[in-house]
């Protein structure tokens, strides 16, 4: 497994196909996902308040799936760097990025590239990068297993079935449209 370490922020956890190919392009082991309880609460929080449709007991299950899933994804013992974090918009991000310091994580894979400012990501040695982008270079890391990913993701949704594109659409919806781009070249083996 790679010792490339990212972190995950709680926004990319949903909506659902997101958080899918997210974890199954941490499978590959191209690199590494790490998260912490604090990001796991945030992201079944917010999905509890914006989807009542869906059962809470499920949510928990599928974080404790998680958990369970991928060696070592918790970072814990990151809160006595809290404190020493600065400079962010968002006190409340210091969590995300005092993680990141401690698992040694090179990137954030995040939608809120405002909340965590270059300036202040540099002096961490850390960067925050949007999802798309992040896909797209794991993408390029080893089109291979990526594919084999996606096509397995594919394969997994069952209830509907998806089209190439009805697939495609819906990563399309997610914000990746470069993703979607470079996964429309290989059409064919996914």
């Amino acid at each position: 497994m790679s010792q490339f370490t990212v972190v995950y922020d709680a926004n990319i956890f949903y909506p659902a196909p997101l958080r899918d190919l997210l974890l199954r392009l941490a499978a590959t082991g191209l690199f590494r996902a790490r998260w912490t309880a604090q990001i796991r609460e945030e992201w079944t929080r917010n999905l509890m308040a914006k989807r009542p449709d869906l059962s809470p007991e499920k949510i928990q299950r599928t974080a404790q799936m998680m958990d369970s899933h991928y060696h070592d994804c918790l970072v814990e013992e990151f809160e006595n760097l809290i404190p020493c974090i600065e400079g962010l918009p968002d006190p409340d991000d210091r969590h995300v990025l005092a993680a990141a310091m401690k698992c040694r994580a090179e990137l954030i894979v995040t939608f809120n590239l405002k909340d965590f400012p270059a300036a202040v990501l540099d002096q961490y040695g850390v960067e925050a990068i949007h999802p798309d982008d992040f896909i797209v270079d794991v993408l390029d890391l080893d089109a291979g297993a990526c594919i084999q990913a996606v096509r397995e993701m594919r394969a997994a949704l069952k209830n509907p079935l998806k089209t190439q594109d009805e697939f495609l659409e819906t990563l399309l919806k997610q914000q990746l449209p470069q993703t979607v781009n470079w996964l429309e070249r290989y059409k064919i083996a996914f």
